[in-house]
């Protein structure tokens, strides 16, 4: 393993993402994923818990390099600082209070909400409200603290994201099940109580613990930043390679004008020669004395 790898493998460990549940509160389906028991709790295979998030952190970047964010999930309250603290360094649309239903299947809607959201800090940012009565402006400041504790996340999500990141996914199951709806891929960090065939792609581990989240969620969004650097490069690429075709079409045409009035120039002189020539031909002709011609 390369160093980096050592080094998340490092935190993983000092972070306790390696403890499980209880032994009598565990999913058979995360048989595969559990390495064995200690003191009645299930102790997680770091090896696995590795190949998840490296796994994870390939497919984000992949995602974000082309053009595609992803929505970070966590409503439960462990989750919640870190996926809002690191979501929103890295610009990415997150979510830490309840899940709305239709967040994703009735998108259209939650814009309109949004919309409603931008209408309100209109209203207080312009000193508007003031004009209103006090139960009406105190009515739709309610509004407004509503929309922005739910919404506020997401508001710069002005398109479907390319993939889902839930921590865990047993307390997910709505936002999942929306995501599927849509073929939206998901990633989840799942502990022994979970069921690892609710996500696309599981990240075994403690997901009770605030350091074991926060190391997690860390290590997605350094695959958010080097997704988002690769898009940057392909995007200057691509401007550099338009920019490249229009000086050679400028070039082309310059060429072709260029051409076009070289043909031009030769056919006006073309003319010119042949009328010096005829009079050069006549010329003799026109300057026999008239006597003599009378004379023959």
């Amino acid at each position: 393993m390369s160093e980096s790898t050592n080094d998340i493998v490092t935190k993983l460990l000092e972070a306790g993402i390696h403890f499980g549940q209880r032994r009598s509160n565990w999913n058979p389906k995360m048989k595969s994923y559990i390495w064995g028991v200690r003191n009645g709790l299930h102790i997680i295979d770091i090896r696995e818990t590795v190949k998840g998030l490296l796994r994870a952190k390939a497919y984000i970047r992949q995602t974000v390099a082309s053009g595609k964010d992803v929505v970070f999930v966590g409503t439960k309250r462990q989750a919640q600082a870190a996926v809002q603290k690191y979501a929103s360094e890295a610009g990415m649309p997150w979510v830490t209070e309840r899940w709305l239903g239709g967040t994703l299947t009735n998108f259209s809607t939650i814009r309109s909400r949004l919309k409603r959201l931008n209408e309100l800090e209109a209203l207080v940012e312009s000193g508007e409200i003031d004009t209103y009565s006090k139960k009406m402006t105190s009515q739709l400041m309610r509004e407004k603290a509503k929309i922005t504790r739910n919404l506020d996340g997401i508001r710069n999500m002005n398109k479907l994201p390319g993939a889902m990141v839930v921590v865990d996914a047993n307390n997910e199951t709505n936002a999942l099940r929306e995501a599927k709806a849509l073929r939206i891929p998901t990633i989840g960090l799942v502990d022994t109580d979970g069921d690892p065939q609710l996500v696309d792609l599981p990240i075994p581990g403690n997901d009770d613990s605030l350091r074991s989240i926060e190391v997690v969620i860390a290590a997605l969004m350094e695959s958010v930043s080097e997704g988002l650097q690769d898009r940057r490069a392909k995007a200057d690429a691509a401007t550099k390679k338009t920019e490249e075709e229009a000086r050679e079409v400028a070039t082309q045409e310059e060429n072709r004008q260029r051409s076009s009035r070289s043909t031009f120039k030769a056919d006006e002189a073309a003319p010119a020669a042949d009328n010096s020539a005829t009079a050069t031909a006549v010329a003799p002709e026109e300057t026999l004395p008239a006597n003599d011609a009378d004379k023959s």
